[in-house]
């Protein structure tokens, strides 16, 4: 690889950006950072109905939130700007009229009616469609009375059959036949470039060396190739990854779960898990190790070694890797990352060292951040909802009765300050009610469905320590 290594990711912001595209962008920023290159930030919004600002500033955030810090794009400069195809609709006509002064390119003035009873004929007659090409030799006077008649042309990139060859990245050897392509429109009869062209035109003047995109582009790439022998440009090497399935082998879609980047977020994956399991949708560590930072990666990443074939989002994989990255946070880190989730709760409630500590008893169960906005719950307000199957299994039995009784009395004169002292109160409890035939179980599963609404949670002792004594008094009491 002599040359400067320059990859691109160029969304359409038609949507949030989502967790494939998101994978592609990782893969060309892993590939630059690899081979010491630049990763360019295009925004491909020449739709201009289904481009929305909204999702720009989407596709930025959720870029940033990656850590895929791009070198060049709208944002940032860069010396092959601009970086969005809205501002560079000067640029396409011009590279549209050289192809035609080449020969490679002409004016068609079909109208839509014309090309769908071309299309109409090919279907009846079950054969692939592919445009007819009779606008192809349309004389001047002929092209002249027609725009006379108010008809607006396209550009049509004119096809030569042969047997077109490229060495894929990811998939290897690919053939393609470019007489089933037919001529096809590279600008649209109301002056706007097709992809296709647009793409082109960017990606040679931008010097993009390899495009690494998903594998249902591999359609565009003998169009584009075509483009750029035409345009006498250095072809870019190409890698189509394969897509990125549900569990069930369907297209991933929301009715799986979260699909975009900014939605994992706000349910509360953390982005270091969530980059470490998309790096290994399609591509495997050479170590075997799976847990890796994004630098250690990148020294790792070889393209030729992506899977050709289409990955599964195993969302529990997802969710055990994000609980062993919530694991490795430290303490003070696990505080900071968790008050987005705890928003609906005072927290002034709590000293500071009282939220520590609810955080270092309810931090093992969790799998994603937002776990801890239902796991606190019962730590703050004065009463307790108590849960239905609570109530009836536990509470309402005349044993729990008994135990309840006696700890609404005795909890006055617990030291509430030490939970080595709560633990040893505890414990002599349920010596002195096993003599009465109270099971342990039976004891603590009153304490804690009395003061917690629950027959699960953290450590009780802390749970008793966090709460204080007023607190449980009335929660005893009930």
């Amino acid at each position: 690889m002599p040359q400067e290594i320059r990859v691109r990711i160029a969304p359409s912001p038609s949507g949030n950006l989502h967790i494939g595209t998101a994978r592609t962008a990782l893969f060309n920023y892993l590939f630059a950072k690899k081979h010491h290159g630049k990763f360019i930030l295009r925004i491909e919004d020449t739709d201009m109905e289904r481009s929305d600002n909204e999702y720009i500033k989407n596709i930025f955030d959720s870029l940033k939130a990656l850590g895929l810090a791009w070198d060049e794009g709208p944002d940032v400069g860069g010396e092959y700007g601009p970086y969005s195809q809205s501002e560079r609709f000067d640029i396409y006509p011009k590279y549209a009229q050289i192809l035609i002064e080449k020969g490679y390119a002409y004016e068609c003035f079909c109208t839509p009616e014309e090309l769908d009873a071309e299309r109409i004929f090919s279907q009846e007659k079950k054969i692939a469609h592919v445009y007819s090409g009779k606008c192809k030799n349309l004389t001047e006077n002929e092209k002249e009375e027609l725009r006379k008649q108010g008809i607006k042309p396209a550009i049509r990139f004119a096809v030569e059959a042969k047997n077109l060859i490229f060495d894929d990245l990811v998939k290897g050897e690919l053939k393609f036949d470019t007489s089933l392509i037919g001529d096809f429109v590279i600008m649209k009869s109301n002056g706007s470039p097709t992809y296709n062209f647009a793409v082109v035109v960017d990606d040679i003047l931008m010097k993009i060396s390899h495009i690494l995109r998903g594998e249902d582009h591999i359609s565009n790439t003998p169009k584009q190739i075509l483009i750029y022998e035409a345009l006498g440009a250095n072809i870019p090497e190409f890698g189509h990854l394969g897509m990125i399935l549900a569990p069930d082998r369907s297209k991933l879609s929301k009715r799986h779960g979260a699909t975009g980047v900014s939605e994992f977020v706000e349910k509360g994956y953390l982005i270091d898990a969530l980059v470490n399991f998309v790096a290994l949708l399609g591509w495997s560590p050479s170590d075997g190790v799976e847990i890796k930072t994004v630098d250690e990666i990148a020294q790792d990443f070889r393209i030729r070694e992506v899977s050709s074939s289409n990955s599964i989002f195993e969302y529990d994989k997802l969710n055990w890797m994000n609980a062993q990255y919530i694991k490795k946070l430290s303490t003070e880190e696990l505080k900071q990352k968790l008050l987005p989730f705890l928003g609906q709760y005072d927290l002034s409630e709590l000293s500071e060292n009282k939220f520590t500590r609810m955080v270092e008893v309810t931090r093992e169960p969790l799998v994603i951040l937002s776990d801890i906005t239902d796991a606190v719950s019962y730590f703050f307000g004065e009463s307790v909802e108590i849960e239905p199957e609570v109530q009836s299994e536990v509470l309402d039995k005349d044993v729990s009765q008994v135990v309840l009784k006696e700890v609404q009395e005795l909890a006055k004169n617990w030291n509430f300050d030490d939970e080595d002292a709560l633990h040893h109160t505890l414990e002599e409890l349920r010596t002195s009610l096993k003599e009465r035939s109270i099971k342990p179980k039976e004891t603590m599963w009153a304490i804690r469905a009395a003061v917690t609404g629950r027959v699960k949670g953290a450590d009780i002792c802390a749970v008793l320590a966090i709460l204080g004594k007023e607190k449980v008094l009335k929660r005893l009491n009930g």
